[in-house]
């Protein structure tokens, strides 16, 4: 992570002291550090990089700044940049950290290529002189890979949270030689056979159960990547990923282009009655980007969208019935006609992957896509309808309840309850039978007390402390900060960048966390150990509106403890081989077991009250109503328990049964999984699966059950420390480093069920997710 030598704190205030006649390279080089301090004066700016060194103990390396000993002219400054290779390209820089502020759509076409021609001679030279050694194998193998990884992960981050056209261009025309190396690489025989021969060897016994992970990994990714098919059916499946990938892509760009699309602005306030102030002001604020200057949250104009946070306001609180039929009508149809339609696309991703399954020997893709995971297709079938059956008459009961409280209403929709009323009516019973209102615990929730909750709590469980270290690493827009992840010692065990905000016109929807860097033993830099793990995380919350900081809703909250989850696992693993490090190497529905554990703390109430403060008054949460928010907690349990239901079970149809080229189509299968997971039947014209990015544009193909089979195991994780008593500070601390020290340290260097065993002491049950769903009697 660091530079390649030291210099003594003396040598680094002399070269900052000397920036003005440094070469232009280099001052080029130190612009963006020197851009981020409040004075450019050489003197202040020394002061602040200087302060960069208080996040880190005094032996780290990234406290030099120093050339690198290689006979070309480079340089290193550990603390404001990275150092630049001999190219003005970024992306082919030598960097600590990636240069995100200076990337742009022209790097990228130029960039890519000369990496890949650089990684393909590299990987020549391997598959020449490769053999069943781990430092004659591996070692080299996850320098080539990891190039790769990391600099192709910056652009595609680039195009997720800072979208243009002309970054799609240059995507679009790398991809195809990007896919056409990875394959290249997957289907390397020599890589392949060196493998098997440690597999098959005498060493074989002798390896860690991490180096076994690796090298069984390895050897299932290439047969799963054809390097058993011959001519003609290797050639086919090779165009077969070209195809899906630029398919899934421009999946992505259409959900993306025609959320976008989407604008009502509205001029008069009755319209937009009984929406709160937040989303007003929201509204406004879209109204201003779109060039209507004078737009107050007061006096509109305001400007409703698809983005979530404006459409979940709308379909939660407009009393315009019309409104939220306008606004729901356009959401489920997102993506689903015109030059943005992916109707067809579904189908030719379909065809494909049930092309490429059979190519590869299996009978449909969701056989693929299990070939990686915990689960086969039965257990998974057999796990969905065990929680659908559980679920069903709870969400029968959740209808009945709604229609009774609407007619009680005297309203007259009671007599015909559309699929746009239902949030709206949802959230006025909520408030009637808990006496509570989710906006108005918006001020309890302002985003800095809420992550300074949150580090608190990793600190009370984990024993790590998470210190601000914006300014070390460059990023893509102001709001994004900088962390630094110092274990008990204050030593960094690991850094990640934090992207709160909505952005509709640049960002992709959702919430997500992803690998910058992942742990490496190999990939260690300047004398140190390890490379330290870099992730990010990426929201899509409110943005503060005029003074106001992002005052968030109790939704988002947990969706920063899930994001956050994710990262940990990442950050906190302590395995060196970078292919099982972090969330490496980690069967795909274990993956979501910490992001959805760090949820259950949300409801414990020393936590809860510790984040809950409001942002004027400073005021901690009444304990009245954070009784009611638990006992909130399971409102509509059964409902919501059945929707990601119909999401797993509509994704398992299409890949094993469904046949993509028949007289069915996919909203007829979509219909017919909606009769039993869906109490109020779909619209005819419901489109949601044009929308549905986790499976036809994420990684989620026959996986979205992951989400249910992950909370079974993370339901059960938190028992553990219900079992040891929540209120037993020395128990949760101690029930925390048991599961700091296998569910997050262990990675993919052990499968998923034997790390569970190694904290649980024994397998998982569905038991503790339906009890804290309260689809089971707690006695059960």
């Amino acid at each position: 992570m660091g530079p390649r030598c030291q210099r003594s704190p003396i040598f680094f205030l002399f070269l900052v002291a000397m920036l003005p006649i440094i070469s232009s390279s280099v001052s080029r080089l130190l612009a963006p550090a020197l851009a981020r301090t409040r004075n450019p004066n050489p003197s202040r700016a020394a002061n602040r990089l200087l302060l960069l060194h208080s996040v880190l103990p005094s032996s780290s390396p990234l406290r030099a700044f120093c050339p690198l000993p290689r006979p070309s002219a480079r340089a290193t400054c550990s603390a404001a940049y990275s150092a630049m290779a001999d190219t003005d390209n970024p992306l082919l820089a030598d960097f600590d950290f990636p240069p995100f502020d200076a990337v742009q759509p022209a790097h990228v076409r130029p960039g890519i290529r000369t990496l890949l021609a650089r990684l393909e001679g590299e990987l020549e030279a391997l598959e020449k002189g490769v053999e069943p050694v781990w430092d004659k194998l591996v070692v080299p193998l996850e320098r080539i890979t990891d190039r790769l990884d990391v600099v192709w992960n910056v652009v595609d981050h680039l195009k997720a949270v800072k979208d243009s056209a002309d970054l799609r261009a240059a995507v679009e025309d790398v991809q195809p030689d990007k896919v056409k190396f990875y394959l290249r690489l997957g289907q390397s025989k020599p890589i392949y056979q060196a493998f098997n021969a440690i597999r098959n060897s005498s060493q074989w016994d002798s390896l860690s159960d991490a180096r076994k992970r690796v090298v069984q990994g390895q050897i299932k990714d290439a047969v799963l990547g054809g390097v058993a098919l011959e001519d003609e059916q290797r050639d086919k499946f090779n165009q077969i990923q070209q195809d899906l990938e630029k398919l899934t892509e421009k999946f992505s760009e259409n959900v993306l282009d025609a959320t976008k699309k989407f604008e009502k602005l509205i001029t008069d306030k009755k319209q937009i009655d009984g929406l709160p102030a937040s989303a007003l002001g929201l509204a406004a604020q879209t109204a201003v980007s779109k060039g209507h200057e004078n737009a107050t949250a007061d006096n509109g104009p305001w400007v409703i969208t698809l983005d979530a946070p404006s459409f979940s306001a709308v379909m939660q609180h407009a009393k315009n019935r019309a409104l939220r039929e306008e606004v729901y009508r356009a959401y489920l149809t997102r993506a689903s006609s015109g030059d943005l339609d992916n109707t067809d696309i579904i189908s030719q991703i379909l065809k494909l992957r049930l092309e490429k399954a059979k190519l590869l020997g299996y009978k449909n893709y969701a056989e693929v896509s299990l070939a990686r995971k915990m689960a086969t297709v039965d257990r998974v079938q057999e796990l969905l309808e065990k929680i659908r059956a559980a679920s069903w008459d709870h969400a029968v009961q959740d209808m009945e309840d709604l229609k009774a409280f609407v007619k009680d209403s005297g309203s007259a929709e009671a007599n015909d309850l559309a699929n746009w009323d239902l949030n709206f009516w949802s959230e006025r019973l909520r408030e009637s039978k808990y006496d509570i209102d989710e906006e108005s615990l918006r001020p309890y929730f302002a985003l800095p007390k809420v992550m300074d909750g949150l580090f608190s709590l990793a600190n009370k469980l984990f024993g790590i402390n998470v210190e601000p270290a914006d300014g070390l690493a460059p990023v893509w827009n102001s709001d994004v900060k900088f962390y630094c992840v110092k274990d008990s010692s204050n030593s960094p065990v690991a850094y990640f960048y934090f992207d709160p905000y909505s952005r509709p016109s640049e960002k992709r929807g959702g919430a997500w966390m992803n690998v910058v860097f992942s742990r490496s033993r190999v990939l260690a830099r300047n004398g140190s150990s390890v490379r330290l793990p870099v992730a990010h995380m990426v929201c899509n919350q409110m943005p503060p509106v005029g003074d106001k900081p992002s005052l968030m809703t109790f939704r988002e909250v947990e969706t920063v403890f899930h994001e956050f989850g994710h990262a940990l696992q990442h950050m906190l693993t302590t395995q060196d081989e970078a292919f099982v490090a972090g969330i490496s190497g980690i069967e795909w529905d274990a993956v979501e077991l910490p992001s959805q554990f760090m949820e259950n703390w949300c409801y414990h109430k020393e936590t809860l009250l510790s984040i809950a403060k409001h942002y004027e008054t400073g005021e901690v949460l009444p304990e009245e109503i954070y009784a009611k928010l638990v006992a909130a907690k399971n409102f509509r349990a059964g409902s919501f328990s059945l929707r990601q239901i119909r999401f797993a079970s509509v994704d398992m149809e299409l890949h094993t049964t469904y046949d993509p080229s028949g007289p069915v189509s996919v909203y007829d299968v979509d219909r017919k999984v909606a009769e039993r997971t869906q109490v109020l039947a779909p619209l005819p014209e419901d489109r949601f699966l044009c929308g549905f990015s986790h499976i036809f544009a994420g990684g989620y193909a026959a996986g979205y059950y992951s989400y249910k089979w992950a909370e079974v195991l993370s339901a059960d994780a938190f028992s553990a420390f219900e079992d040891a008593g929540l209120d037993n500070e020395k128990a949760i601390e101690e029930t925390g480093r048991r599961f700091r020290d296998t569910v997050l340290a262990l990675g993919g260097g052990k499968s998923p069920l034997e790390v569970f065993v190694s904290f649980r002491g024994r397998e998982p049950s569905p038991e503790p997710l339906l009890r804290h769903n309260g689809l089971l009697p707690v006695a059960a």
